[in-house]
């Protein structure tokens, strides 16, 4: 199930709202990028309601999932921008995340030292 966790039903809606959730981060996030720091505490806030949505030791479980794959490159770049998210933040469970994600081969291979953010 490439991708797609377990299949179950319950897989499923966590990864929809993972979807809607890094939806809500693009838009904060693009106006704290673009308005030179702005939304930077709205981006926090929004991040800290979203850390208690990580299931461990991925998004949405145990399996990497395709919300992980599209989370990760956005989610590490804010960090980089705006962090570091940490536990004092509020951002714990998505900095453990983060540092799961940073030590897999294939997650490492999407880090970039130079880059430009995509809207």
């Amino acid at each position: 199930q490439a991708l797609g966790g377990d299949g179950s039903e319950a897989m499923n809606d966590r990864m929809e709202r993972w979807r809607d959730d890094m939806n809500q981060v693009k838009k904060v996030g693009k106006q704290a990028v673009l308005r030179g720091g702005k939304h930077v505490n709205e981006l926090m806030e929004l991040l800290k309601s979203l850390d208690g949505n990580v299931v461990g030791p991925y998004l949405c479980g145990d399996a990497v999932t395709v919300a992980d794959c599209s989370a990760f490159p956005f989610l590490w770049r804010l960090d980089s921008e705006f962090g570091p998210l940490t536990k004092d933040n509020g951002c714990g469970n998505i900095r453990a995340w983060l540092d799961t994600c940073g030590e897999t081969e294939t997650f490492k291979k999407t880090i970039q030292s130079a880059w430009w953010w995509w809207w």
